[in-house]
């Protein structure tokens, strides 16, 4: 089913996690319209899932399209950009496709939330892009494209300083003694979990990294002990040694997305002066700097 906009010369920019997605209506003249739903990444998620949400929000937005503007004739959105986790060939092509159904004159434009995060912190500026949140990724943008790419690699090959490898540190050190025993006891008392929950939860239950990455508020809670702090630290020294040393040189401008990112910009800026780089903006949520790049 096609969907109506009552309004021309639109823009739609989403930016997609794989948990949520909010989706930025762009009115020329109009107040902008702001829908959050659930994330989209189709490396993880079925054809029929996307276009369930895709489908929803194109409702959504003709419903306020029908009463701000309904004597107005009823054109299409002219440009989707939508910057999405998981969103590399050939898996973008199911997002596209829904896209393409649901706003069938607009230009669909389905790029890589890394290449959404590089956007938000440096416009057309070259200089380091990373994103910290349950997973870890970066690159290296030359203020039009990423021109370098360190695989993430995921939550047990890679993504060092992400929520999931986080919370993966803190169960691994709690469990074998390295925190202490009354931090040990609290965490296990606060999440109610017992070490057979925790083994269960990681090696026999589906999504392991969410999982891991939902303990990181214990972390936020306990950030003031020595161990916890010392944790962090190093994980973001890590990320900084395995990832952002790859683009060579250390005076590149770096900046950060992302919820790891903006819970611990202070223990994120202690890592990257031991490691010798410079940290520009820490953003927790980029959406505004995306569409503040696509309004210009």
């Amino acid at each position: 089913m096609r969907h109506f906009m009552y309004f021309c010369g639109m823009k739609l920019i989403v930016d997609s996690g794989s948990t949520k997605a909010t989706w930025v209506w762009l009115r020329e003249g109009m107040a902008d319209v702001a829908v959050d739903t659930m994330g989209i990444n189709p490396v993880r998620d079925r054809a029929e899932d996307i276009e369930r949400i895709v489908e929803g929000v194109a409702a959504t937005l003709s419903s306020y399209a029908a009463v701000d503007v309904s004597k107005l004739v009823g054109v299409l959105v002219d440009e989707v950009y939508f910057y999405g986790a998981g969103c590399i060939a050939p898996f973008k092509e199911a997002v596209e496709a829904s896209l393409r159904r649901h706003f069938s004159d607009a230009k669909v434009f389905v790029e890589t939330d890394l290449l959404g995060a590089a956007r938000a912190l440096f416009g057309l500026r070259e200089g380091i892009a990373c994103i910290l949140g349950t997973g870890s990724n970066s690159c290296y943008y030359d203020g039009k494209n990423i021109v370098s790419n360190v695989p993430p690699l995921g939550w047990i090959l890679g993504d060092e300083g992400s929520g999931a490898v986080l919370g993966k540190t803190l169960v691994g050190d709690l469990l074998k003694g390295q925190l202490g025993e009354e931090l040990k006891e609290a965490f296990l008392e606060h999440f109610d979990l017992t070490q057979a929950d925790i083994i269960d939860r990681v090696y026999r239950q589906p999504l392991p990294n969410r999982f891991l990455a939902s303990l990181v508020p214990f972390i936020v809670a306990h950030r003031d002990d020595e161990g916890i702090h010392a944790l962090l630290v190093h994980a973001f020294r890590s990320f900084f040694r395995r990832n952002v040393a790859a683009y060579g040189g250390k005076n590149s401008l770096v900046g950060f997305v992302g919820g790891i990112a903006g819970q611990f910009e202070n223990e994120l800026r202690e890592a990257a002066e031991d490691e010798g780089f410079k940290v520009g903006a820490v953003i927790k949520r980029p959406i505004d700097e995306i569409v503040a790049f696509h309004r210009a």
